[in-house]
């Protein structure tokens, strides 16, 4: 996730009164670091407009404002990191007019007379404007982004706790950070009355969440979030604050605010199953007929408009959509040839039916897989210690010998969201913290899908979440971060659900997955590249159903696609396996595992439309910048030259910096 970044901006203001409210806000605080440097006519009347609206959006969106480290930005931000969003319609109304105001604002700035990477910054601002505009004037999404509601508490305080000063080998945290997680925590039960209220209105209009969304958020996620407020994290807490004169009256105040927020949940959790649910026999509860029909789907006019403002593309769905296929059968096809090369080398005798002999190839790897879920964790980190050799062994890239990689299995309350793994970096404008490479185990040590994380199925995800990928990423795009403007940074709508923009995915997710199919590249000292046979089968695999994740996502979001068609074609694509998942009966367990792996993935492309594709999206652009830096190099291209200055445009899909990039590169000695 991760995921859970930001994007981009561009004559003198022609609205004196604009420019005026502009300063003012930017006279509240000192100036930002990392914006854009003045070096055209216009920069700096842009810069003003730029850090007034970049402070003001993280003060209306704490969750980004943790997530990002406001206080380490603006130390007026701090006291934002006790508070939460106010999603009540006063708010969301006067939201709007600072967002239209901000966007005459941008829109009287003249692109033509602003220094390239302002110009870039201006573009990214107004896209980033027009999203919020859209979701709650036209989509009002306000009504219905029920997961948004169940998660953000629990997340706020994950990215805080991350961020936390270390105190002590086993304590982090001082009093005044600890006052703040319990304002945070005091603040859940108003915020949740907010939602229902909202969610209520939401029902009024005939706006509501679709019915998986329903069940797995609305009654699964506030159930498992009013047991983490009951113990665990008051048992943190307890274990994480270090001794003082402070101590005793601080575990107090959080275990009294933790009851209120374990209430406060359990009373959401009713007001669902009240509201969207009906008995039917005793403990089980049916969705309500009115509520029953598939609410999941964007359609296809607002998909296209997201495509063209959320994440800078040219091509509509259907088009994405009937390309996707092609690429998806080549993958296949690649894999077919790998795994009959591999089959020898384990004694196997292949069936002739090609998806029958990779199913039998990936069984018998799949022999070789940790017993527990502890071991599956451990495992991840030794699949990222050796990625980080490879790397100094092969000086792909610039390695510190202090650089470290923490992979911790996945709490309860985030299960929901994250599906097999994430990574969450640490709060990029502050020098504490720690990025998390979570690992969602089975929670159950179960043999099926610990079989799925076998020996040779880690090393790719352990490059996409670790180490090239995303936290090998945000550490340099932190150790650059006064180069990188403000706006590049913020993620709007939310950090990671199904209120986000997803315009940092195109270069997050999309480094991820370059990042896995570098690992495959020959080098210099490496000829096979850093993966055996086996792991690069597994590489092959993860790339597949990125692959047919743009063919689901945009079928599900434009009617070409049913959702349990969508489930099938996952199982059946990724995991080889013919069949159904709609009938459980008689299923076989690699079966069962892959149906319900399928099934949690189309969960999360159904309420995250346009997020499954900004991996394949993004790494494509990535490929096609360094191809076309090759060719105007050529032997003085470097890839460590392309890499270090793709990762110092920030969390930001490459159309928007393209030429700036080459431009760049050309002008290297």
């Amino acid at each position: 996730m991760a995921a859970k970044g930001v994007e981009p901006m561009r004559k003198i203001f022609m609205l004196t009164i604009a420019l005026a409210l502009a300063a003012a806000c930017v006279q509240q605080a000192p100036q930002q670091t990392n914006a854009p440097a003045a070096n055209a006519p216009n920069d700096q009347a842009f810069k003003t407009a730029h850090d007034a609206y970049v402070r003001e959006f993280l003060r209306r969106y704490p969750i980004v404002d943790t997530y990002l480290g406001g206080a380490g930005l603006d130390p007026s931000l701090r006291e934002v990191d006790g508070t939460l969003r106010d999603w009540s319609p006063a708010a969301i109304e006067s939201e709007d007019r600072w967002l239209s105001d901000t966007q005459k604002t941008l829109q009287s700035v003249a692109p033509d007379t602003l220094s390239p990477a302002a110009r870039i910054d201006r573009e990214v601002a107004l896209a980033q404007v027009n999203f919020m505009l859209h979701q709650h004037q036209v989509r009002r999404y306000q009504e219905r982004a029920l997961d948004t509601y169940v998660n953000e508490p629990y997340r706020s305080l994950d990215f805080f706790m991350q961020g936390m000063t270390k105190t002590g080998d086993q304590t982090y945290g001082t009093p005044d950070e600890w006052a703040l997680v319990v304002k945070r925590v005091q603040a859940t039960p108003h915020y949740l009355q907010v939602a229902q209220d909202q969610l209520s209105a939401g029902v009024k209009s005939g706006n509501t969440p679709d019915w998986r969304m329903l069940r797995r958020e609305g009654l699964d996620t506030t159930d498992a979030d009013a047991k983490y407020f009951e113990k665990e994290f008051t048992d943190n807490a307890a274990k994480s604050i270090a001794s003082g004169a402070q101590r005793d009256d601080l575990l107090k105040q959080l275990g009294d605010a933790a009851k209120g927020a374990a209430a406060a949940y359990h009373q959401f959790h009713d007001f669902i199953a009240q509201t969207f649910f009906e008995q039917k026999v005793k403990d089980a509860l049916s969705t309500k007929l009115d509520f029953q029909k598939d609410r999941y789907a964007l359609g296809e006019e607002e998909y296209n408009w997201a495509l063209k403002n959320n994440l800078r593309m040219d091509k509509p769905a259907a088009q994405l959509y009937d390309e996707a296929w092609p690429i998806v059968q080549q993958t296949q096809a690649d894999m077919v040839k790998l795994a009959r090369e591999i089959g020898p080398k384990h004694n196997l005798t292949l069936p002739a039916d090609d998806q029958a002999a990779v199913r039998a190839v990936l069984n018998e790897l799949s022999k070789d897989y940790p017993k527990t879920d502890a071991e599956e964790v451990a495992w991840y980190k030794d699949a990222a210690v050796r990625l980080v050799d490879y790397a100094r062994k092969t000086g792909i890239f610039d390695v510190p010998a202090d650089y470290k990689l923490d992979v911790v299995e996945t709490p309860p309350p985030l299960r929901a969201a994250i599906e097999g793994a994430a990574y969450y970096p640490a709060p990029p404008f502050k020098n504490s913290g720690v990025g998390r490479f979570y690992v969602t185990t089975s929670g159950k040590n179960d043999q099926a899908e610990l079989k799925a994380n076998n020996r040779a199925a880690l090393a790719d995800l352990s490059a996409h979440e670790g180490f090239p990928g995303h936290d090998w990423h945000y550490k340099i795009m932190t150790q650059y971060r006064d180069l990188i403007a403000g706006v590049r940074w913020l993620t709007p709508g939310e950090v990671e659900g199904s209120s986000s923009m997803w315009e940092d995915s195109m270069a997050a997710e999309g480094w991820a997955l370059y990042a896995e199919a570098l690992m495959a590249e020959a080098q210099p000292n490496a000829p096979e590249g850093f993966y055996t046979p086996e792991e690069h089968l597994y590489q092959l695999k993860g790339k597949l159903y990125r692959d047919l994740r743009v063919r689901i996502d945009t079928g599900l979001h434009t009617g070409r696609m049913s959702y349990d068609d969508a489930v099938d074609l996952f199982s059946q694509v990724s995991d080889f396996l013919p069949g159904s998942c709609r009938d459980t009966t008689g299923l076989s367990d690699d079966k069962r595992a892959s149906c319900t792996s399928a099934a949690n993935a189309i969960y999360r492309y159904s309420k995250w439309p346009t997020q499954a594709i900004t991996y394949r999206l993004g790494k494509d652009q990535i490929l096609a910048l360094r191809e076309e830096a090759h060719r105007q190099r050529g032997d003085r291209f470097s890839a460590k030259e392309f890499h270090l200055l793709f990762m110092k445009q920030g969390t930001i899909p490459a159309n928007y910096f393209r030429d700036e990039l080459l431009r760049a590169l050309q002008q290297q000695h």
